[in-house]
């Protein structure tokens, strides 16, 4: 009995004496990579026209996750979704209005998790809502979280005012989200995101010998459509190819959103125009690409690859032209889809795979941390990815829906099958689309009898689960806020 204890005793002391393998330290780093008004344009997701081989070979080093659903598809509401672990209906963060601790005084957001055990959390440019691109001009972050961070670089860049050759490719629109580019005469570093690439490069050297939680905010592709002439280059603009969208397309949906940034009565995209928009976002992708290039290959130069989880995504989706439309706070899978990998090192096995498995940008919080073992608030109410990086085709996944809300009291769920949408809380007007024969969503069949039975059953759904989001307990507060209506832009 004493010779077995005296073994286990001798294991147990071995066991703490072997060095264990950086890619399972008791604190992981986190690299926090979110671009802005970005949709699946990556070359990685299958895009036939855009370039971007850094983010590619990110998704080769981690998992691409191609049906992940913002909760809002707006910066404000979508980026204090992401931090909190909430959904708006539960932050009451809805839209670009007040700010995320103005409204949850107490929370405890994903980066103050880990600061809170230990980790040194900092943050470069555009995490929480920023108006772009006035904040990026004045160099200020009006609506961010102090408590988030121990250091928050702010960026100051010329946006529109860039030497170099202005256009406009949406001669109706005048306001600060026209499609205004800049094929600008200057170099990576003279604008916004290799001002910030620059910074998170600075900030890595600072915290290497500790445990870091680094968010970096690139702000484009978000208009002004700024970038450097060789990025324009890479694209050759009469051959962008614009959506193909039926005529019609816009005939059978609820007058409530029939006519909101639509491309006849806010734009005026022509054809022709329409490919210089087109070259001008994907050369704002490809110059963003370049910059997340730059911070990885600086991760691996101070060999913290080996330590730190890395996640690329984007607050949400964008239109192009589709369904005759523009730009975001939409209900189509354009605007509430967004590109999002993870690359976690030491799980090498799922490397370079994909899961089409419905996830949801309010599981990022529970998955960080619970990659970084760190116990989290109860109050979260996304799931953890975990399994999904484990096996990409993981039976224990048992999330079947996505579920997103808009202006106008707008809800939208996601099933693998369908996308079942109804406007001001239900009463102006639903819409239904059966992705499996109509995946581009051009068929309205809510006043179909044929779906009568699935337009009973996702309504169900679509109540149960916005109330389970918090629509129930908040909703005297819901129904008068700013979300309901018509927001900034």
């Amino acid at each position: 009995m004493m010779k077995t204890t005296c073994l286990i005793i001798i294991a147990m002391i071995a066991a703490t004496l072997i060095p264990q393998s950086p890619a399972h330290a008791e604190k992981p780093n986190v690299l926090f990579l979110i671009a802005d008004d970005l949709n699946t344009a990556l070359s990685g997701f299958g895009h036939k026209q855009c370039k971007t081989p850094n983010l590619d070979r990110l998704a080769q080093r981690g998992v691409k996750f191609q049906n992940m659903h913002c909760q809002y598809p707006v910066c404000g509401a979508s980026r204090a979704s992401i931090m909190s672990g909430l959904y708006p209906y539960s932050n009451l963060t809805l839209g670009n209005e007040g700010t995320l601790r103005g409204s949850m005084p107490n929370v405890v957001t994903l980066s103050q998790t880990f600061r809170n055990n230990g980790y040194y959390a900092g943050r470069v440019s555009k995490i929480y809502h920023m108006g772009i691109p006035f904040e990026i001009i004045d160099g200020t972050a009006e609506s961010d979280d102090p408590f988030s961070w121990d250091t928050a670089i702010n960026i100051k860049a010329p946006e529109q005012n860039a030497p170099g050759e202005l256009t406009n490719w949406s001669p109706k629109d005048k306001g600060s989200q026209s499609f205004t580019g800049v094929i600008a005469s200057s170099g990576d570093s003279e604008h916004a995101d290799g001002m910030a690439a620059d910074r998170a490069i600075e900030m890595l050297n600072q915290v290497k010998d500790k445990p870091f939680f680094l968010a970096v905010g690139f702000v484009r592709p978000h208009v002004p459509l700024v970038a450097p002439k060789k990025y324009f280059d890479q694209y050759d603009r009469e051959a962008m190819e614009a959506p193909e969208v039926p005529e019609n397309d816009l005939d059978d949906v609820p007058g409530i959103i029939r006519n909101y940034k639509r491309n006849s009565t806010t734009y005026g995209v022509t054809p022709e125009l329409h490919k210089g928009l087109l070259q001008a976002y994907y050369a704002s992708v490809s110059y963003m690409d370049a910059q997340v290039g730059r911070v990885l290959d600086a991760l691996e130069e101070k060999g913290l690859a080996d330590n730190t989880i890395v996640v690329f995504t984007s607050d949400h989706g964008y239109l192009l032209g589709h369904h005759h439309k523009y730009q975001k706070q939409h209900l189509f899978e354009e605007a509430t889809r967004v590109p999002f990998i993870i690359s976690v090192p030491w799980l090498k096995d799922q490397h370079g795979r994909s899961t089409t498995k419905i996830t949801e940008l309010v599981d990022l919080y529970p998955t960080l941390a619970e990659l970084a073992s760190l116990p989290a608030p109860d109050t979260l109410q996304g799931t953890s990815l975990k399994p999904l990086l484990v096996d990409t085709e993981s039976s224990s996944w048992k999330k079947d829906q996505a579920f997103t809300i808009s202006r106008s009291g707008g809800e939208s769920i996601r099933t693998m099958d369908y996308r079942f949408t109804q406007w001001g809380f239900g009463e102006n007007g639903s819409e239904l689309y059966d992705l499996k024969k109509d995946p581009g969503e051009f068929t309205n069949q809510a006043n179909s009898p044929e779906y009568a039975a699935v337009v009973k059953m996702l309504r169900a759904q679509l109540i149960a689960k916005r109330d389970a989001a918090g629509f129930k307990q908040n909703q005297a507060a819901i129904v008068g806020k700013p979300g309901k209506g018509k927001q900034k832009k």
